[in-house]
């Protein structure tokens, strides 16, 4: 695709697959782009803008089909496929993230997990035996592993990340609590999640100020 797309279309459309699929299993056939902005919380312009990216679908006075508008939408978002993922860091973090369902229904197969820890070294998790951290570049590239998701201390997440993208991996999804630097042609994805509670607080605390401004 040439044209570049937000990150803020790309979370609308994994939030209109939710509703879809929401639909989906209620038995729904169509839906407009209104009925589909109002469970999305935004305009049906937006949402006919979203979808022109990549395409047409729909048609104009019947809506779209359920169905296949989800489908569509996972096409985009890539999710008609497996994808084989490693976790680095087997804490208490990365141990939620593996026992996390949503995972592989959306076709993310933890298909390995590391540590540095030697205590933990050794231990099954299902299926998969968690391995060193001092085999990373061998674990990743044996495994054919596609994303990585880092749960490791800030003070190490550049030198794994650095690793990890020396075992040929373009995919980070990253819960340090770092900045990392890493070539073009390597896609992050940060979450903090101090970060969002920063940002949670600051709403309220600035809704509470101007409610509070308002009765005066």
């Amino acid at each position: 695709m040439s044209r570049k797309v937000s990150d803020s279309t790309i979370r609308r459309l994994s939030l209109y697959l939710r509703i879809l699929e929401a639909m989906e299993r209620k038995g729904g056939g169509t839906v407009s782009s209104v009925d589909l902005a109002a469970a999305a919380d935004t305009t049906a312009a937006q949402v006919r803008k979203d979808l022109s990216l990549f395409g047409s679908f729909g048609k104009r006075g019947l809506g779209y089909q359920v169905a296949d508008l989800a489908r569509q939408v996972r096409d985009i978002l890539g999710l008609s496929r497996r994808w084989r993922v490693a976790l680095v860091g087997a804490g208490r973090i990365g141990s939620a993230l593996f026992e996390y369902e949503s995972f592989r229904r959306r076709g993310f197969e933890i298909v390995t997990v590391l540590d540095n820890d030697a205590s933990k070294v050794g231990q099954r998790w299902g299926e998969v035996e968690v391995q060193d951290t001092a085999d990373l570049d061998r674990v990743l590239r044996d495994a054919d592993v596609e994303v990585a998701i880092l749960t490791v201390p800030a003070g190490a997440a550049q030198e794994i990340a650095e690793q990890v993208v020396g075992a040929g991996i373009r995919g980070i999804l990253n819960f340090a609590p770092a900045q990392l630097r890493v070539p073009d042609g390597v896609f992050v994805q940060d979450v903090n999640m101090v970060m969002e509670l920063e940002a949670l607080s600051f709403d309220l605390t600035n809704r509470v100020a101007s409610a509070g401004r308002s009765t005066e």
